[in-house]
């Protein structure tokens, strides 16, 4: 998106004179549903007015909630990071956070974690190893210990809502079969696969009773920052909650296919292990080739979206389309197991 097609406190917050706190420099980095500055030792996330179904942010009014979800829902696992949120206000000389005019939109503010730890970079840096998913397995153990449950949320385990989100991905996908990612086979495979295992119908109610929560729902290594000794694991699900209703198989099956993605099975294996022994979820095993199957489905598709979507650049759509191809890959493998 150009300049001129920002919104105009977009524009003027990107200017570090109009900030309350010092600032140098303004970092401005957007994602399909979100703008996100970076300003100084913060950071200020403003949802974007979309809507594609599965979020609607379309109102101010549906803009205010989400955010207040976010924080509330992040500060489970990163109370000293999610700070607040704040109003953007119209002033005489332009927009000021928590200002006295109309309110024209609303952000959350987060303190910067840094940008060194984030977990993907430090991956590829090789600086991921058994002590690093200790820490993880030592947070989310208490998480989901203490995590929200009752009819309500165990609902959204059974086998009929979670076909929702899976068989979505199908129909979602297979416009772009034979594209550059995708082939009919691998397609069939992977849906003949989770349509069958979506048949065990008692193997979900029963894992529905115990181990269906109120989940982080994006559990992977773009959302998990290593500062020091400090592991932060932020930005959860707060715009649906059939994505964040679900077996904890499937929030740390994410985590696990991710390492299995970049290359670390051994550590992928050595994490949900360590999760199983602490958490004594042995029956996760059952349902983890599955939920991995689902979530490599999940992040090839963003993939053909992002390749394919009009305003991405051709370097952008081959990478996309490259990392799209071996998530693809990936599901078929879980598929044949």
């Amino acid at each position: 998106m150009s300049e001129s097609n920002l919104p105009a406190f977009i524009t003027f917050f990107q200017n570090p004179d109009h900030y309350d706190h010092p600032v140098t420099e303004v970092s401005l980095v957007q994602t399909h549903i979100s703008y996100v500055l970076i300003a100084g030792d913060f950071v200020y996330k403003i949802k974007k007015p979309v809507d594609f179904g599965f979020l609607d942010f379309t109102t101010l009014e549906k803009r205010r909630h989400f955010c207040e979800q976010e924080l509330l829902l992040n500060r489970r696992l990163c109370p000293d990071i999610y700070l607040d949120t704040v109003t953007i206000s119209r002033t005489d000389s332009g927009f000021a956070f928590n200002g006295d005019g109309e309110v024209v939109d609303y952000g959350v503010r987060m303190k910067k974690m840094p940008l060194d730890g984030m977990m993907a970079d430090v991956i590829k840096a090789g600086g991921v190893n058994r002590q690093t998913l200790d820490s993880i397995v030592d947070i989310l153990v208490p998480f989901y210990d203490k995590a929200d449950c009752g009819p309500e949320i165990q609902k959204f385990g059974h086998a009929e809502a979670v076909a929702v989100n899976v068989l979505e991905n199908f129909e979602q996908s297979e416009g772009f079969i034979d594209q550059g990612a995708l082939v009919r086979d691998q397609f069939e495979t992977i849906k003949k696969y989770a349509s069958a295992f979506l048949e065990q119908q008692d193997l979900f109610a029963d894992r529905a009773k115990s181990r269906v929560k109120d989940c982080h729902g994006d559990l992977y290594s773009a959302n998990i920052c290593l500062a020091g000794d400090k592991v932060y694991i932020f930005d959860c699900i707060e715009f649906n909650q059939r994505f964040r209703y679900c077996d904890v198989a499937s929030d740390v099956a994410f985590l696990a296919m991710d390492l299995d993605y970049q290359g670390l099975s051994e550590l992928s294996d050595y994490f949900i292990k360590r999760f199983m022994e602490k958490s004594g979820d042995s029956g996760l095993l059952k349902m983890l080739n599955f939920y991995k199957c689902y979530r490599a489905y999940v992040r090839g598709k963003i993939g053909l979206f992002t390749a394919h979507a009009p305003e991405v650049d051709e370097k952008t759509a081959q990478t996309a389309i490259a990392a799209a191809k071996k998530y693809f890959i990936l599901a078929e493998q879980y598929a044949g197991k």
